[in-house]
């Protein structure tokens, strides 16, 4: 790729390799949109006439491919905006909900943003939230999670992958341990659905937040999980015309919950090959950039992990030097929602990354229509652009010396 600089037509645009921050409209997905964004215009809740009712057979239709992709039934299905809605809904929703009785989450340090500001803000409310650290590799510790619950605890929140460093939590088992201690179990699965094998009953998942954004889908749309046996309740976030069974109150957009059903109809089809594509190219990648760059660190546990997001960390090179960098790679040091602040990842801190590691981090993401090219062309650059950083950065020197950097006592002129 070339530079990008006025956008004309003409002009070569970077490859995308950051698929945890979105994913391209997959074009089937967009077919089956087009009609609802022209002749089929019509509101799914208005009953009196076929513009209506054809816009809410579609919708139904969508409810069902969504619900197919995690073993729910359709009714368990409520259309949102994102999962950061649903993630706000599910936990201040049941938090609320149950606080005459309860007063207590349990959730991890690693979870996406804003599962840590709804519970900043139910914290703000008088609830008590327990932050489970994680262990180095990023999973969480199940005992610590079993000795966290209280019989107080209405909810426990862990996310299936995370979207900086790609670790899969074992959903199953604290399914199994919310479930014996009768605490509703929500999962932040936006991005694992449609990437891995998910299923609502055979992990007793009760809450489970869906992005359409991230499996190909449009923006703007996505669902929660609410498991109706045994059944949770939540305090609504939005009033109004008590639309998606009371839960979730204004028009339900048909183009983009078309458009999700089908990246979910899509997904299931596909998610055998893709797994395949995926995990041969994110193989392709660790081994070539390893074999040939020394003081590379991988993110996260080896084994327990979506193999489409690899986050490696390139000792004595500034992450964000390299970003620059690769400029004709889109690429980032974590997550979109925090790459405006210079902090380092709070993934990374939890996990225990040095901060000179953590600030020079890269997540390399992999997704459908990444080619074997591309991986290769990211390699080389990469390669290159870190070997001619670390030419430059006198810490390299020193420890090709074999100066121990923690030992030096550095003075503050």
């Amino acid at each position: 790729g070339g530079d990008d600089g006025g956008g004309g037509a003409g002009a070569l645009r970077p490859l995308y390799m950051d698929v945890q921050a979105t994913t391209p409209l997959d074009p089937r997905v967009l077919d089956r949109m087009l009609p609802f964004l022209t002749a089929r215009f019509g509101n799914p809740h208005s009953r009196t006439h076929r513009y209506g009712w054809e816009s809410e057979a579609a919708v139904e239709a969508a409810r069902r491919q969504v619900a197919a992709l995690v073993g729910a039934d359709p009714r368990e299905i409520i259309f949102t905006s994102g999962a950061t809605e649903s993630n706000n809904m599910a936990i201040k929703g049941v938090a609320r909900f149950y606080k005459s009785r309860k007063k207590h989450i349990v959730t991890t340090q690693t979870e996406h943003k804003c599962v840590l500001d709804s519970c900043r803000s139910l914290e703000s409310e008088g609830f008590q939230v327990t932050y489970l650290p994680v262990k180095k590799n990023g999973l969480v510790d199940l005992k610590e999670l079993e000795a966290a619950l209280r019989p107080d605890t209405s909810l426990v929140s862990v996310m299936t992958v995370n979207n900086e460093i790609g670790v899969k939590q074992p959903v199953h088992e604290i399914g199994e341990i919310c479930r014996a201690h009768k605490v509703f179990f929500h999962t932040d699965a936006a991005q694992a659905i449609g990437k891995i094998p998910v299923d609502v009953n055979d992990m007793k998942i009760d809450l489970m937040s869906i992005s359409g954004h991230k499996v190909y889908g449009p923006k703007g749309v996505g669902a929660i999980y609410v498991r109706r046996r045994p059944r949770v309740r939540l305090e609504p976030l939005q009033s109004g015309g008590g639309q998606e069974r009371g839960l979730r109150s204004g028009t339900v957009p048909t183009p983009l919950a078309v458009g999700l059903g089908a990246a979910c109809e899509v997904a299931q089809q596909e998610m055998e090959y893709d797994h395949k594509h995926i995990s041969l190219l994110a193989d392709r990648l660790v081994t070539k950039i390893m074999s040939q760059v020394p003081d590379v660190v991988m993110n996260g546990d080896r084994e327990h992990r979506y193999p489409g997001c690899v986050n490696l960390s390139f000792a004595y090179v500034e992450g964000e030097s390299l970003l620059m960098a690769l400029k004709d790679v889109a690429l980032s040091s974590g997550s979109a929602c925090t790459s405006a602040s210079l902090e380092p990842s709070y993934v990374l801190r939890a996990i225990g990354t040095d901060e000179d590691l953590a600030h020079s981090s890269i997540r390399f993401g992999i997704g459908r229509f990444t080619t074997e090219e591309e991986v290769d062309y990211t390699v080389q650059k990469c390669i290159q652009h870190v070997k001619r950083l670390r030419e430059m950065s006198p810490l390299w020197e020193m420890v090709q010396d074999g100066i121990d950097l923690k030992s030096i006592k550095w003075t503050q002129h």
